[in-house]
């Protein structure tokens, strides 16, 4: 199996965006997860305006302008996927998504990969069976990039974790991690990337963004 391919995964979706009146469909999408979705930036402050949801939903109207689109953030600050999958269903699902976006990674380090593994396994095959296409995320970068420590090998082995997912089911990856990566590779300093101990700033929101919105391409 291979991860989706991003020109053609989302193809019902697109059609559906680029409908003009009186044709066109209200679609919404949903971006699950815990404070990075949310739009904590340095807690407890919270800039839903900054942060890559809200970024996603303008550069999609940009891209289809004659669309009706909702981005629906459903996340929690300081939530694992345990809790996440458990309320999936009636906070997630009961909004008939037809995209959504799963962001947990950074959080879920604190738990063991097989744990954690069965929770996204749970959304994804949720998702799926209700005809929702699913993007997954693997997570942005904290302070313990600096440190090197367990909890920074940890969040590696998430992101891993979560591209492997992408491949078993053949969805969407957003690779956040990776957007991280880059900007080091290139001479960035981490610290031009993070809001917080934990969280992105405006600047790696855009980045996280720009890593959605290629998923949604107009033809």
């Amino acid at each position: 199996m291979a991860i989706a391919d991003n020109l053609t995964y989302l193809n019902p979706v697109i059609d559906d965006l680029q409908k003009q009146f009186p044709d066109n469909l209200t679609v919404n999408i949903a971006c699950h997860g815990h404070s990075v979705p949310a739009g904590y930036f340095a807690t407890p402050f919270v800039d839903p305006f900054h942060s890559y949801p809200h970024l996603l939903h303008r550069e999609i109207k940009e891209r289809f302008p004659f669309s009706v689109v909702n981005v629906i953030v459903t996340a929690v600050g300081g939530e694992s996927s345990m809790l996440g999958s458990e309320r999936f269903a009636s906070d997630v699902l009961c909004m008939r998504p037809r995209v959504v976006t799963l962001d947990y990674g950074l959080n879920d380090r604190m738990n063991a990969l097989s744990t954690t593994e069965s929770y996204w396994k749970r959304m994804i095959e949720e998702s799926l069976a209700n005809d929702v296409k699913i993007i997954l995320m693997t997570p942005s970068w904290d302070q313990s990039y600096f440190r090197t420590d367990r909890s920074w090998t940890s969040l590696v082995d998430q992101a891993i974790q979560i591209r492997r997912l992408a491949e078993e089911y053949s969805v969407g990856l957003a690779d956040s991690f990776l957007e991280f990566q880059k900007h080091i590779d290139t001479g960035g300093s981490l610290a031009d990337l993070l809001s917080h101990v934990n969280h992105p700033n405006q600047r790696a929101h855009e980045r996280i963004a720009a890593e959605l919105s290629r998923w949604f391409l107009a033809r």
